[in-house]
């Protein structure tokens, strides 16, 4: 997997990791946060919207990453749009 590796959050410590990275082949963003608490994913697993059923599918995961990352994410989206991919 040819991972693009864009950063990892600058308060980090020696087991906490939230990182991100693109996915040049599969255009995709690729986060690592940390695992939500249990109401935090009812929450999320009880969401619904057009399109959107409730539940987490088996291959679905709710991660949580610090708000202090927003701009590596902003980065790694700029990097998926310079690719043209849509």
């Amino acid at each position: 997997m040819p991972l693009l590796f864009i950063g990892i959050d600058p308060n980090t410590g020696d087991k906490q990791s939230p990182t991100v990275w693109v996915d040049r082949e599969k255009h995709e963003l690729v986060l690592q946060g940390w695992k939500p608490d249990a109401a935090l994913e009812a929450e999320c697993a009880a969401f619904e919207a057009p399109g959107h059923a409730s539940g987490l599918p088996e291959n679905e995961a709710v991660i949580r990453i610090p708000a202090r990352m927003a701009d590596m994410v902003r980065e790694a989206c700029d990097v998926l749009e310079a690719a043209d991919v849509r």
